[in-house]
């Protein structure tokens, strides 16, 4: 598996300018949250510049950084599956430039659209396939205790 989630140059060009035709051009500053988890996961988007942190909530703990993604990558997946609520949170790490996308109005599409919502659906389970595995490292280097060698 790669290292990097596909980004949005892997959704074939005719379907991204399908997905592009519906994007708004967002802004977040330093430290501002996109989301948390179990709230409405009610839009996405598409980094362009900056940074973005994805955090798990952890019992007693501050929250565990999941993984950083930038330029191209897809920032929230939970808008794609009912019950339409983040299972993760994010936060800008820097000033983040994005296209948001109202995912209402990308479901949609993708219900009469049967090619889009093929094509949609199979980059954003590539994506998660890869945030899956990136949050199972991420946890266990958190907590599975380290091998100490012995002599």
């Amino acid at each position: 598996m790669s290292t990097t989630a596909p980004r949005i140059n892997a959704l074939p060009a005719p379907h991204r300018e399908r997905l592009m035709s519906l994007a708004r051009e967002v802004s977040f500053r330093p430290g501002e949250r996109l989301f948390d988890e179990h709230q409405p996961a009610d839009r996405f988007w598409v980094v362009k510049t900056g940074a973005v942190i994805l955090d798990a909530q952890v019992p007693g703990r501050r929250p565990a950084e999941v993984e950083m993604l930038g330029h191209g990558d897809l920032v929230g997946l939970s808008w794609l599956f009912p019950p339409y609520e983040w299972e993760l949170g994010a936060e800008a790490m820097s000033l983040v430039r994005a296209w948001e996308f109202d995912a209402v109005a990308v479901r949609d599409r993708c219900a009469s659209e049967a090619g889009f919502g093929f094509a949609l659906t199979q980059w954003a389970a590539e994506v998660l396939a890869h945030r899956l595995q990136a949050t199972r490292a991420r946890l266990i280097d958190l907590y599975v205790p380290r091998a100490t060698s012995v002599v």
